[in-house]
């Protein structure tokens, strides 16, 4: 019995973990031969994608600026190695990645973190999490796993992704129109 319930366990970890890197998980992916409709606010993200290394403390993030409204493909740091501003609300583990990155808002107003996966986000302002105002999915086939709004203050605000699966992720901030 023992044996028949580890195999059960494995099978479905295996079957969760392909669910979390695969943001198409759940989806047909052969529906997927054309472009999805991207709400106009995140029309960017189809747009060429910068890449940006993620900090792993916080003295070094002005160098993982996001242009907000421009895909960023970043490069996460194993969770181990980042020095998060402030304890993420869902850490990770030791195989999982991290990051710390900053973005400038120019007006007050609703922004939209959007991702390809389905990592922990936190928006720091003044050294302190700003809630989130909504969650959402993206459209389907669109690439976009993961969309949180938060209402922001204009200036320099600290991004920190946290427990993604994979290295690599697509991220773009932008205002919510």
């Amino acid at each position: 019995m023992t044996r028949t319930f580890g195999a059960l366990l494995l099978v479905m970890a295996a079957a969760g973990s392909a669910d979390a890197a695969d943001p198409m998980a759940g989806h047909d992916h052969a529906a997927c031969t054309a472009s999805a409709a991207i709400p106009a606010d995140l029309a960017g993200w189809s747009a060429v994608h910068r890449p940006v290394k993620a900090a792993v403390k916080v003295s070094a993030v002005p160098k993982a600026l996001l242009a907000p409204g421009v895909p960023a493909d970043v490069e996460l740091a194993p969770t181990p190695k980042v020095a998060y501003a402030i304890e993420p609300g869902k850490p990770g583990g030791s195989v999982s990645f991290g990051g710390l990155f900053v973005f400038d808002v120019a007006a007050a107003g609703r922004y939209r973190v959007a991702q390809s996966g389905r990592s922990w986000v936190d928006v720091i302002v003044d050294g302190q999490a700003v809630p989130s105002v909504a969650h959402g999915h993206g459209p389907d086939c669109s690439g976009i796993a993961k969309m949180v709004e938060y209402d922001l203050p204009a200036g320099r605000h600290l991004l920190q992704i946290a427990a993604n699966g994979e290295q690599a992720l697509t991220v773009m901030v932008a205002p919510v129109r």
